[in-house]
């Protein structure tokens, strides 16, 4: 079984910036993110709520990005 750091919302939203990635609206609480190539996701950003691993794997998956190219923008 993989792991997956924990996470809030506001630093995933934060590192998928330095990604690439801009927030082209915000409904609510959730984010909706988008990169100029076409990729986007949606990510919560819920105050001192963590992203869990499930939901973090189906952004990266939406990003089509891997989990050490997350932990080295950390």
């Amino acid at each position: 079984m993989t792991t997956f750091p924990s996470i809030s919302g506001s630093r995933l939203i934060k590192v998928l910036r330095k990604l690439g990635f801009e927030v082209i609206r915000v409904k609510g609480s959730h984010h909706f993110l988008q990169h100029e190539d076409g990729r986007c996701t949606v990510v919560p950003s819920h105050r001192g709520e963590s992203v869990g691993r499930g939901l973090l794997a189906q952004i990266l998956r939406d990003c089509d990005l891997k989990k050490e190219d997350l932990q080295k923008k950390l």
